[in-house]
């Protein structure tokens, strides 16, 4: 999962939530078990509480009265933690009775605390006993009418209590620990399983850029199968607007060609008349012109197509054969090298037509001012270490004489030409500046290491 990815949003909202959801039932659980052991821990002591009180309302004379063990020998052992203590609270003198346990020691008062008592009458709370011991203490006011009024309270050792619920906690977190790592595997596979046909679409739409596919297919769940069919709508009306976009350029091409002919052949016609001469030098600039701007509404046309996609290799060599051919009479060579970080499917991101007439073009001027020899040589890289992106690059080096900067910018210029003794039109190096520019690339010229002119050409790999 990315940073800033749809998939890292939802896993860390639901790693949130599962979080304060299971820490907040944590707390609610190990609150209520804790209430739960207390409950139990006061009824066991309201057991021997209600001995007590039975004891003070029996008569004097009753064997056994007291004191007290209840069973339990800790009632006996000197500050074991299990007490009780029954108080006269009512004539002058404070009369006290305590189990052995208690020793000398006392047992604070719950009402003297300020502790409410409850619906039973009875007081429940902590304190602090003998020895500084942690103690759950319920207390209970007893009226027997003439024979007095008593306070009974009885008190065990808390550490039971927090073992327990100590104890109970620890499973807890162990419990809701492998609950939350089973959650989050959950959440991990429920996240990729929802996303998985955005991902679907994501490889649909490479393949299209590509070329291996022309639309998004298959079956897509009801939320995102509107983006799909948007995107195949789109798809669609790009290819349309291509295909009236060369239609219209074909259209003019054609409404334009006879007119500017008549023009041409009317002022043939007219010998040596000056409004005739000027006639044919305008028409002249305003066929060029025309040509100009078609050949690029061709080129834009033909480049917004989605998905074209040419292999580089055959088309190279393919070229450089030709070109052998059309130089045969000088004996012209053209080497084809191919770098280590290039392979035979090393591919153009575009139509092949462009790159024949952008290779062809370089490759025929490189001809034309070679001594004797051509190199090719074709490599796809990246343009930076963390860049996915490739980039072509093919650089044609001739063994000419070269060409000083001034003249490597004017040649770039549509129409012009440095020795007018050499075949061509002087567009074929604006034609290629013009089409790499159009898929992003670019152009440059500089020094051949075999002595001539370097023409280096970067566009997108497929």
């Amino acid at each position: 999962m990315r940073a800033n990815s749809l998939a890292l949003r939802l896993f860390l909202s639901a790693t949130a939530w599962t979080a304060v959801i299971l820490l907040i039932t944590g707390i609610i659980l190990s609150s209520l078990y804790r209430t739960a052991v207390e409950r139990a821990f006061d009824r066991r002591l309201g057991v021997y509480m209600r001995t007590l009180v039975a004891d003070l309302a029996a008569p004097e004379d009753t064997p056994e009265k007291f004191p007290q063990t209840f069973g339990e020998p800790l009632f006996e052992l000197p500050l074991s933690g299990w007490y009780w203590q029954v108080t006269r609270t009512d004539g002058g003198k404070r009369e006290v009775r305590s189990s052995r346990s208690l020793w000398d020691g006392g047992l604070p008062q719950l009402e003297k605390m300020g502790v409410p008592a409850n619906a039973g009458g009875s007081r429940e709370g902590y304190v602090a006993g003998p020895e500084e011991q942690q103690l759950r203490l319920i207390e209970r006011s007893v009226d027997l009418g003439d024979d007095g009024f008593f306070q009974v309270a009885v008190a065990g050792d808390a550490a039971e209590i927090f073992e327990e619920v100590r104890g109970f906690d620890r499973a807890l977190i162990i419990t809701f620990a492998a609950l939350a790592a089973v959650l989050l595997l959950t959440t991990m596979f429920q996240v990729r399983f929802g996303l998985a046909p955005l991902k679907r679409i994501t490889g649909g739409l490479a393949g299209i850029r590509a070329g291996t596919a022309e639309r998004l297919e298959g079956e897509f769940p009801v939320e995102i199968a509107p983006l799909a069919r948007e995107t195949n709508a789109l798809i669609d009306a790009n290819k349309e607007i291509v295909e009236r976009a060369r239609t219209h350029v074909g259209n003019l091409a054609h409404a334009l060609k006879t007119p500017l002919s008549v023009m041409v052949n009317e002022a043939a016609a007219r010998g040596d008349d000056p409004l005739a001469a000027k006639v044919a030098e305008q028409t002249g600039i305003m066929r060029d012109q025309v040509a100009r701007h078609l050949e690029r509404a061709r080129l834009a046309a033909r480049h917004s197509v989605v998905g074209s996609v040419t292999d580089v290799m055959p088309v190279v060599t393919s070229l450089a054969r030709t070109m052998e051919k059309i130089h045969r009479d000088r004996a012209i060579t053209i080497a084809v090298h191919v770098s280590a970080l290039a392979s035979e499917t090393v591919q153009f991101r575009g139509e092949q037509q462009d790159l024949e007439e952008m290779i062809g073009n370089l490759v025929d001027n490189a001809c034309k001012w070679a001594a004797a020899q051509v190199a090719v040589e074709v490599m796809s890289e990246r343009p930076d270490v963390n860049s996915a992106r490739q980039v072509l690059r093919i650089t044609v080096d001739d063994d000419g004489r070269g060409l000083s900067p001034a003249e490597r910018e004017q040649v770039a210029k549509r129409g012009q030409r440095l020795d007018e003794t050499k075949p061509g039109s002087g567009l074929g190096l604006s034609i290629v500046v013009e089409l790499a520019a159009l898929y992003g690339g670019g152009l440059k010229l500089g020094s051949a290491p075999i002595g001539g002119l370097r023409a280096e050409l970067s566009l997108p790999a497929g």
